[in-house]
């Protein structure tokens, strides 16, 4: 059975329920078998709603990112305005670094409908799945030393929850250092890799994942109660056209602010958009467990922990647990 068969007798139906009984018959398979090649449409962005009494109706087709429209609506002087669409992907990552070192400018961005081997921090695996997020890698080419590596993170992030805050009027946060969350679940995530020389920065790769449109079968049943996409918390489709071209211009805005005042605007933007201020919390470090309450950030990116016995700490890497209670 090919998709290309099964997707004609639906749109043939043009929107109505086919029952599996019909499919069957139509296409000489078991209803197994229609289930199992439903099932893995889907997993290509395929949308459908099964009835047990009525069959299968196919709600909507995948997504495909539009690359005029994208350009089109860009408004920024550098970030995204030379960028590469493609479809299936091991890694935007790996790709953005081949650019860099072929020496692509900044603001080269790779967009991937899918991808196959994302990673998020500490090693994580990324759930990318086809047409239902934003998976994008940058070129950035900062002219600050290794060490404030970590403040482009933060910028990031702030960038990243002021956009979609103002676009898709969610109340998100920011987890330390770079987690975007909604009531507490996670819809994004901020890896920035760099190559240095001579203590400077040769380049950063700034890879942004972003659930979407994800759905609730997209995610393993283990992973629901962490993390969830601006569709299911806003109860609508999102258009990521949209959502690339407005965070663009709000990162590539920050940056230059960034690098004309520094770093310390970007930290008041910080702790007024977090959700790990002032809540007493563990912090799993390189050098063993950290209890305390994180109090803010210090002028080059690390976090301020007032510890159980009242001195303070600076965190520069760490994963922070669930906030503990008072």
């Amino acid at each position: 059975m090919s998709h290309e068969n099964l997707l004609r007798l639906f749109a043939d139906r043009d929107g109505e329920y086919v029952s599996g009984e019909h499919i069957s018959r139509e296409l000489k398979v078991s209803r197994t078998a229609v289930w199992k090649q439903i099932r893995k449409l889907e997993s290509q962005g395929f949308e459908f709603e099964a009835s047990r009494r009525l069959g299968y109706r196919l709600l909507s087709m995948p997504d495909k990112l539009d690359m005029a429209a994208l350009l089109t609506s860009l408004k920024t002087k550098k970030f995204g305005q030379k960028l590469q669409v493609l479809e299936s992907v091991e890694s935007t990552q790996n790709i953005a670094q081949a650019l860099a070192e072929g020496g692509a400018e900044e603001g080269m961005l790779v967009v991937a409908e899918q991808q196959l081997s994302g990673r998020g921090r500490m090693g994580r695996g990324w759930i990318s799945p086809l047409g239902k997020g934003i998976w994008m890698s940058m070129v950035m080419r900062p002219t600050v030393p290794i060490y404030f590596a970590p403040q482009l993170t933060l910028l990031t992030a702030v960038a990243l929850c002021r956009s979609l805050k103002r676009l898709t009027k969610l109340d998100i946060g920011i987890k330390w250092p770079n987690d975007l969350l909604i009531n507490g679940k996670k819809i994004s995530g901020i890896l920035l890799e760099s190559a240095a020389e001579d203590e400077r920065l040769r380049y950063v790769i700034a890879g942004i994942g972003i659930s979407v449109n994800l759905q609730q079968a997209d995610y393993p049943e283990e992973l629901l109660e962490k993390a969830t996409s601006l569709r299911m918390a806003s109860g609508e489709k999102q258009v990521r056209e949209a959502i690339i071209a407005d965070f663009l211009l709000e990162w590539e805005q920050l940056y230059e602010l960034y690098q004309s005042e520094g770093f310390a605007p970007i930290v008041t933007l910080w702790e007024s958009l977090s959700v790990s201020l002032h809540k007493p919390a563990t912090l799993l470090t390189p050098q063993g467990v950290v209890e305390g309450t994180p109090r803010g950030l210090d002028a080059s990116g690390a976090l301020i922990i007032e510890k159980l016995d009242g001195s303070q700490a600076l965190i520069f890497s760490a994963e922070m647990g669930e906030p503990r209670g008072e």
